[in-house]
Parts: C-alpha cells; sequence; structure tokens
C-alpha cells in the first residue's frame, strides 16, 4: 500500500522484452539504496515488484495487462517517473490509501499557471467519472491530490481538475506536464467499494448477489 506522497523523481534507463511484457531499469537513488527482491515500488502510480537492484537502480517486470492500460505502456528510455516506495506498517497516512493498481488513463485537457499554483484539467474515462468528486482524492501518476472541480454530470466528456502547489509542481513529473500528456489515475478504493455495493443493491431479485 502507499500513499501518494512522491518520494523522488527517477528515470527509466532500460527497457527489455520480458515474455509479453518488459523488464524496466529505474534510475532512483533513494529508492534503490535499501530496495530488496521482492519488495513493491510504486513507479508513476504503478505498483512493480524489484527482481534486482543496484546502488542507485533497480529493475521490476511489467506484464501486457498493466502496459495495456496504463500510461507507463508509452514510457521509452529516458522517460521520468514518480517513485514511492511502500507503507511501512506505523507510518504516518501523509495522502491517502493508493494500492497502485491502475484504474485508466486520462490525458492532460488544460494547464493554467498562475503565480503560485498551476491549475491542470484532466479528461477522464467515461467510466471513472462517478467516482471522482470535488474535495475528493484522487492519484495521478502516484500522486495523491485533491480534485478542485469536476464536469458535470451531465458533460459529454468528464474531466476533473487539480492544484498544484509549489511543492508538488517540483517534487513530481506533475510540474512538467503539457497539454496532451497521458497519465495514470486511480480513484479512491472507498468510492471504487460503495460503487460495486451498489451495483448488487440494484441487481434484479434473483440476479448475482
Amino acid at each position: 500500500m502507499f500513499t501518494g506522497i512522491i518520494e523522488e523523481i527517477g528515470e527509466i534507463t532500460a527497457i527489455s522484452p520480458a515474455g509479453d511484457g518488459w523488464r524496466l531499469t529505474v534510475r532512483a537513488p533513494k529508492a534503490a539504496s535499501d530496495a530488496v527482491h521482492g519488495e513493491s515500488i510504486a513507479v508513476s502510480g504503478v505498483c512493480l515488484t524489484v527482481v534486482d537492484s543496484t546502488a542507485d537502480t533497480f529493475d521490476a517486470d511489467v506484464m501486457k495487462q498493466t502496459l495495456d492500460v496504463a500510461a507507463l505502456g508509452a514510457a521509452s528510455v529516458g522517460t521520468r517517473v514518480n517513485i514511492e516506495k511502500a507503507m511501512p506498517v506505523g507510518a504516518r497516512l501523509g495522502g491517502h490509501i493508493v494500492q497502485g493498481h491502475v484504474d485508466g488513463v486520462g490525458s492532460i485537457v488544460e494547464v493554467r499557471p498562475g503565480a503560485q499554483w498551476s491549475v491542470l484539467r484532466v479528461s477522464l474515462p467515461d467510466d471513472l467519472a462517478p467516482l471522482v468528486v470535488d474535495k475528493g482524492s484522487i492519484s495521478v501518476d502516484g500522486t495523491s491530490l485533491t480534485v478542485s472541480a469536476v464536469s458535470a454530470v451531465d458533460e459529454a466528456a468528464p474531466w476533473f481538475e487539480i492544484s498544484l502547489i509549489p511543492e508538488t509542481l517540483a517534487a513530481t513529473t506533475l510540474g512538467s506536464r503539457a497539454v496532451g500528456d497521458r497519465v495514470n489515475l486511480e480513484t479512491d478504493i472507498l468510492a471504487r467499494h460503495v460503487e460495486r455495493l451498489l451495483a448488487f443493491r440494484a441487481a434484479p431479485e434473483g440476479g448475482s448477489r
């Protein structure tokens, strides 16, 4: 489990085929310094398992299903990524509960820079729109953020906005995002559970329970 508080910005230094997926080498000195085989590290919001490491890099395998549903599938050597190691038991929950299981991919549709803040508007897949609420939590490329605005229920192209403080702009890859960039989205796990419960409540008599 993660909290969406990014620890460092890493860089993909190698990509090699691994079956129908990839093996990534990521340069992330802070995370790699004490990484051990089998531990979990979130790479731009995607939970990956360490299979090898050096003093400043770690290797992780990425299955095809992950490449198909996450923006990581478009990564290349040199791509900068947000890095967070799994939360230790007893640590502070600085962001919100993040699993590292990407729900879908959005695109940056507007960037509004300000003197101190920057506001990003992000497109939202139709199936995720009911799970995103104003002032709720969302993970964008692994970063725990508060939703500052959402599209109306009847808008044809759903979106949400996030307001980024200077620390977030400097400490994550979101500070360099531009219109058209694709980002990994993970909605709040509590919202997903509520949606599932309501779906079962609405099932017709004799249906799945």
